[in-house]
């Protein structure tokens, strides 16, 4: 019995009009795809690699000035001294439980808040104006004023921290609900469900990639705050990466330590977004958009 494989651009079958005679495709060969491609993060630790490359070159070629910016080298051996730092180490975990702790709670106010405004047209209506006008206050603008009402410390932290990064998880749940299938809801109703069986069983299902996004947006927005704020602060502020590389930029000369601890910082970032993308992947291993980029 005879197996006819569809070709590109050709009909399939015996009676296709051109190659007909042409022998059939089968095996591993035939589903193979152009060729291997390198994966992702391999090309970023390519581009990364160059750019150290690149940037240790012109150093000791003298084209950049290593007064203002330091060998790639050294900045990495600078970098991994840190690792073993205790004070460093400290910064850092101080970092992470203000980032973690601010993320959460913008998460749990920002989700309902999301679903409050995009179920309801009127109470969004509402509150345009407000939203609106909050929204492009910068946290970095409301220190003194935080600090002066709650003081230095970690509940100042976590406040700019929250007010940040409650606007992308906010918005991005609104837009996950205007992008819902009218036709799911409706199908729910009929059955007899009422607005909270369609938020749960329809609405949060399909907004919850957007509002996933919306949180890896918002973690990003909470680093950059938090370090900023150390930055600003000092260690006034506690503990954290941004009071450290605070405290080493009053030094003559420090400005390998300086880069290393940004390094340090941009690390992390990086570790809490591929963190939140493998969780994403997990828990919304059912949409089918994650089946597609899997597939």
């Amino acid at each position: 019995m005879r197996h006819w494989v569809r070709l590109p651009g050709r009909p399939a079958g015996p009676g296709r009009a051109a190659g007909a005679g042409a022998p059939d495709v089968a095996g591993p060969a035939a589903g193979a795809g152009p060729g291997w491609s390198m994966p992702g993060w391999v090309r970023g630790a390519c581009g990364v690699g160059v750019f150290l490359l690149a940037a240790e070159a012109f150093g000791r070629a003298g084209v950049i000035n290593r007064a203002v910016l330091p060998l790639a080298s050294t900045v990495l051996a600078r970098a991994a001294g840190l690792a073993v730092s205790g004070q460093f180490l400290a910064d850092v975990a101080a970092t992470i439980g203000a980032w973690a702790l601010g993320l959460a709670i913008a998460v749990v106010v920002a989700v309902p808040a999301g679903v409050v405004l995009g179920s309801l047209p009127g109470v969004r209506a509402a509150t345009r104006a407000m939203v609106e006008f909050l929204r492009p206050i910068p946290s970095v603008a409301l220190i003194v004023l935080v600090g002066l009402i709650l003081g230095p410390g970690l509940r100042m932290n976590v406040t700019l921290i929250v007010y940040a990064a409650i606007w992308p998880v906010l918005f991005n749940t609104i837009y996950g609900l205007d992008d819902v299938d009218p036709v799911a809801r409706e199908t729910l109703r009929a059955f007899g469900f009422g607005r909270l069986g369609v938020i749960t069983l329809v609405d949060l299902p399909s907004a919850s990639p957007f509002i996933a996004t919306g949180i890896r947006l918002a973690s990003s927005i909470a680093i950059i705050l938090n370090i900023s704020t150390g930055y600003l602060t000092g260690r006034i502020s506690g503990n954290g990466i941004g009071a450290f590389i605070a405290e080493a930029n009053t030094g003559a000369g420090n400005a390998p330590l300086v880069l290393a601890a940004a390094l340090w910082a941009g690390l992390l970032g990086l570790a809490a977004n591929a963190v939140l993308v493998w969780g994403e992947r997990r828990v919304l291993s059912w949409h089918h958009s994650y089946s597609l980029e899997s597939a």
